[in-house]
């Protein structure tokens, strides 16, 4: 054997499990954990003690192009989403291949410590040299044989409204973009939204790929173009292939137009990503009070069958001068953003950025979880349950990919000094 976790914890299995990983970096056997059994003599061997194993984090929706470029070349003063694009067509200017592979390569490490393995990252393709474009397609060859990472071609400035906008877009996807965007509510005009929508599945039928569009991202209650993204998933076929991004403008809508919509989209079988921290922080900035939340209808489109992911989206950038592209994080503020707080709820924001989110990326059980014959890449977390994982924000004690020790992060208690008492550990354990 290769490698064998020993006495972890798995999802929606009783009792304690061995994972064993075989020379090829796939999963061997799933068996009993059994406490008398010596472990083998060979191979890496990691005592889970009851941790929680369980597939790898997926990110559904970030922007790795920007990455790590807040205040250049000035900051964002009035935190709205147009400002951030102002500030972002002036540094796009200035872009070169190594600039945009240092960054985003940075962040990937940020992110395969925290135990994300599956990346879907937008990539602005509003740039006549498409120089972000050829720089993550380059990344995305360096890091194929331990992460997954799709590449969203996304018209950042529009496809119609931006002169060559289409010309573009049909350009990135010839270079090798994974996934075909659209921005139809940051066209001029409703229709040229509808068209715009309308070329993007157009293009992704061409090349036979999805599509993911940033949709509706406003807080404007007459914004619906998420409709539109809808009805043409059902008339293309597309249907779990093609997701809405944010959808801030559904927080907006009334309760008989969102009865209708919450149908359409659930016949649909389209995927919505929800991105809390960009939400929160970009929506309401025109509001005097009561003050909009800026998310989209998280737990009305969950329960009416719609699959709903959380992603990070922005880690320092114009739009989002914080983060680290911790997707634990991701889940704690957006199980609180849209009330996901009963205790059967704060599991599914855990799940938000697990399973469903690679239901985005259109990962398959072949491809993803923690299976006989499955590639080995999973993550190990000092936490007995994920609601527990979430609420004490734990660091991945293993990261494996495909096998493979990725990362790991010793354990770093805090030592208490409380008066009267001998010195003790702190671990934010319930008892």
């Amino acid at each position: 054997m290769r490698m064998i976790v020993r006495g972890a914890r798995l999802l929606h299995t009783e009792g304690l499990s061995d994972v064993e990983v075989a020379e090829d970096g796939r999963i061997a056997r799933v068996v009993p954990y059994d406490d008398q059994k010596e472990p083998p003599a060979t191979g890496v061997l990691i005592e889970a003690h009851g941790g929680l194993l369980t597939a790898p984090f997926v990110e559904p929706h970030i922007h790795l192009d920007t990455a790590l470029t807040a205040g250049e070349p000035r900051p964002n003063a009035s935190g709205t989403l147009w400002e951030g694009i102002a500030c972002w067509s002036e540094r796009k200017r200035t872009l070169t291949r190594e600039d945009v592979i240092a960054r985003a390569e940075r962040v990937l490490r940020w992110q395969a410590a925290h135990g994300v393995l599956h990346v879907r990252t937008h990539c602005d393709v509003t740039d006549p040299g498409l120089t972000a474009l050829d720089a993550l397609l380059e990344v995305r060859d360096r890091v194929r044989e331990f992460m997954t990472l799709q590449i969203v071609a996304f018209p950042q400035e529009g496809i119609v409204s931006f002169p060559g906008g289409e010309a573009l877009l049909r350009a990135a996807v010839a270079r090798g973009a994974d996934v075909v965007g659209a921005i139809p509510h940051f066209e001029d005009t409703r229709e040229d939204g509808v068209a715009s929508l309308g070329i993007a599945f157009a293009v992704a039928e061409e090349h036979g790929l999805r599509v993911d569009a940033h949709c509706d991202e406003i807080d404007d209650e007459q914004s619906r173009f998420v409709e539109v993204l809808a009805a043409l998933a059902l008339r293309t076929g597309l249907r779990e292939r093609a997701t809405a991004s944010h959808t801030t403008a559904m927080g907006s809508y009334g309760g008989a137009y969102s009865f209708k919509l919450q149908r359409l989209l659930s016949r649909s079988g389209i995927n919505l990503v929800s991105n809390p921290f960009a939400n929160l922080n970009l929506q309401g900035r025109f509001d005097d009070y009561p003050k909009r939340r800026g998310l989209t209808q998280v737990k009305e489109m969950l329960a009416a069958g719609v699959n709903v992911a959380f992603g990070h989206d922005d880690v320092m950038d114009p739009w989002n001068a914080l983060g680290t592209a911790n997707p634990l994080q991701t889940a704690l503020v957006g199980l609180y953003a849209a009330q996901l707080t009963g205790a059967d709820e704060i599991p599914m924001a855990f799940e938000m950025v697990t399973g469903r989110a690679a239901r985005v990326l259109g990962l398959t059980e072949a491809e993803y979880g923690i299976a006989e014959g499955a590639p080995a890449s999973f993550v190990l977390l000092p936490a007995e349950t994920p609601a527990e994982a979430v609420r004490r924000q734990v660091r991945p004690r293993y990261v494996v990919a495909r096998g493979t020790v990725l990362a790991e992060t010793p354990p770093a208690p805090t030592r208490l000094n409380w008066p009267g008492e001998p010195p003790s550990e702190v671990d934010f354990r319930r008892s």
